[in-house]
C-alpha cells in the first residue's frame, strides 16, 4: 500500500523507496513507491508531472491499493528523489478548489452536484435536480463565489473511518481525494463560461483567470 502524503501535505519535493518497477503491456514501466507526492489521475482531477530522481513521470495512476508511476525507462529499487511539476500542481489544486465552491454555490439554488471534471479549459459540474431547485445565471453563481474568496477561508482536511473530507473555513466539507489551494484567495478570478440544461441535468462550466 502506498502511504499518499498529498492527502495530508504539499510538498511538491520528497524522497521515497522505490518497491518496484514492471514492464506495462504498453511498453513502459510502472513504478510503485513507498510513498506518493505524486497525485494520480482520478476523481475530475488530472495526474501529477514531474520526475523520479532525473526520469520524467509520464502520468500517474491509482490501482487498488498502490500509485503506480509511469515512466519510460526501468528505475532501480533503492532511495529516490520526487520531484512534482508545483506549477502545474497548484494550476490543478486551484481548479478543484475552485469546482468545489461551485457546487457548493449550486446547492444553495437546490442542486445536488454528481459530477466533476477540474481539467484546464474544460471545467465542468454537472448537477443533479434538487427538491426546489431553480436554474441560476452566471452572474448569481460566480456572486456566491466571490464572497467566500472574499473571506479567504482556510482548508480544512478531516478523516473519518477512512474517509477524507476536504472543506473550506465554515462552508461544508466533501469527500474527496484531491489536491486544493490551503486558502481561497489562491484561486484566483473564477469565470463561470456557461451554466445549462440537459436531460434534466444543469451543467455549469467553469475556467480561471491564469
Amino acid at each position: 500500500m502506498t502511504e499518499r502524503l498529498y492527502y495530508t501535505c504539499d510538498r511538491t519535493e520528497g524522497q521515497a523507496n522505490l518497491l518496484s518497477c514492471s514492464a506495462e503491456p504498453d511498453g513502459r514501466y510502472a513504478v510503485v513507491l513507498d510513498r506518493a507526492l505524486f497525485h494520480p489521475q482520478g476523481g475530475g482531477q488530472p495526474a501529477d508531472a514531474g520526475w523520479i530522481d532525473n526520469e520524467p513521470v509520464e502520468t500517474v495512476l491509482a490501482r487498488g491499493d498502490d500509485v503506480l508511476h509511469i515512466v519510460a525507462k526501468p528505475l532501480l529499487p533503492g532511495v529516490v528523489n520526487l520531484r512534482v511539476d508545483a506549477a502545474q500542481r497548484q494550476l490543478h489544486a486551484r481548479l478543484h478548489s475552485a469546482g468545489h465552491l461551485i457546487g457548493l454555490a449550486g446547492t444553495a439554488f437546490g442542486w445536488l452536484p454528481v459530477k466533476a471534471h477540474h481539467w484546464p479549459n474544460e471545467g465542468r459540474i454537472t448537477f443533479a435536480a434538487g427538491g426546489n431547485g431553480t436554474l441560476p445565471d452566471a452572474p448569481s453563481l460566480q456572486a456566491k463565489i466571490s464572497v467566500w474568496q472574499a473571506e479567504n477561508l482556510a482548508r480544512q482536511v478531516t478523516f473519518a473511518d477512512g474517509l477524507r473530507q476536504v472543506g473550506f473555513g465554515h462552508l461544508p466539507a466533501y469527500p474527496c481525494g484531491g489536491t486544493h489551494v490551503a486558502h481561497l484567495s489562491e484561486i484566483g478570478a473564477v469565470t463561470i463560461t456557461q451554466v445549462k440544461m440537459k436531460k434534466g441535468q444543469m451543467i455549469v462550466n467553469y475556467t480561471l483567470c491564469s
